[in-house]
């Protein structure tokens, strides 16, 4: 199983990748810099090949990068989309040091714009990306993969539902190549907040999530309970089994047949200790299934 947690990057790749095994995890989230700025720290390419030969020792992997939250390629000013592409692209360069990784960011927020605009935005910001990328590197594309999160509908969020996922997904690779370029990764919480009632009907969920965007999108799981009652348009995370969704229904996710083979990532409100007794906890229960 591959399960495991959100970490500080503060100490480095290779530190994240001694408290993952420190904690009983294999896998690993952390922001790609500050999730409140944009500045990241210069990459320590001593720390990203120990890192590499600790995660080949130790069976890490995928790690799973989150974009800042403060990027929005979906933002009514030209300042706020130019840094979201600025971002995105160092994120992309950066990436290509750990290979395999994966790419999470949250497709933004129109702001009064209409969600027809903002995914004409956010296709856009990821066609320009990914063609430059393209062109400087003799026809190849980034080794990470592009993940768009599942959102909740608070605000004005892009990617409330699957359709308008599938949207962008079908706008970006319409203007490149017709290939799988972009991936998703589903949020517990947000899908429960957003009306996709996995307590009751996850074998439905999961049917309409391919019918629209297509099963084999679906690349990593964000395992989170919530405070919030289905279809409340919140997003507010609670610990495993402690919130609306409950232990019994995360289970059925981590177990589901067509999803137990992703890496699912724990962004519950925990401290390591915390992290580690969720991590034991969903490797029990897995294994007693």
């Amino acid at each position: 199983m591959k399960i495991g947690c959100h970490l500080s990057a503060s100490g480095g790749y290779l530190a994240m990748g001694q408290t993952a095994v420190s904690i009983g995890a294999n896998v690993f989230q952390f922001f790609t810099r500050n999730p409140r700025g944009g500045a990241a720290k210069p990459l320590d390419k001593g720390d990203v090949a120990a890192f590499l030969d600790f995660a080949a020792a130790n069976g890490i992997g995928p790690i799973l990068a989150h974009a800042p939250y403060t990027l929005n390629a979906a933002g009514a000013e030209p300042r706020v989309r130019e840094f979201a592409e600025e971002v995105m692209a160092d994120d992309l360069d950066r990436l290509e040091h750990t290979p395999g990784a994966m790419y999470n960011f949250h497709p933004g927020s129109h702001v009064g714009q209409g969600a027809e605009e903002g995914i004409n935005l956010i296709s856009g910001m990821l066609v320009r990306i990914l063609g430059r990328w393209r062109d400087a590197h003799g026809g190849k594309l980034p080794s990470t993969t592009i993940l768009l999160e599942t959102m909740s509908g608070k605000g004005s969020e892009v990617g409330k539902d699957f359709a308008e996922i599938r949207a962008i997904i079908d706008r970006t690779e319409s203007s490149l190549l017709p290939v799988p370029l972009v991936g998703v990764c589903l949020d517990t919480c947000h899908v429960w907040d957003g009306g996709y009632d996995i307590v009751n009907d996850l074998d439905g969920v999961l049917a309409e999530f391919d019918r629209i965007v297509g099963l084999d999108r679906l690349k990593a799981i964000h395992l989170n309970d919530s405070m919030n009652v289905l279809g409340a348009h919140k997003d507010r995370h609670e610990k495993i089994g402690k919130g609306k969704i409950g232990l019994d229904a995360l289970m059925r996710v981590v177990n589901h047949p067509k999803l137990k083979d992703l890496p699912f990532y724990l962004e519950t409100p925990c401290d390591l200790q915390g992290y580690r007794d969720e991590i034991a906890l969903i490797k029990k229960m897995r294994s007693a299934s």
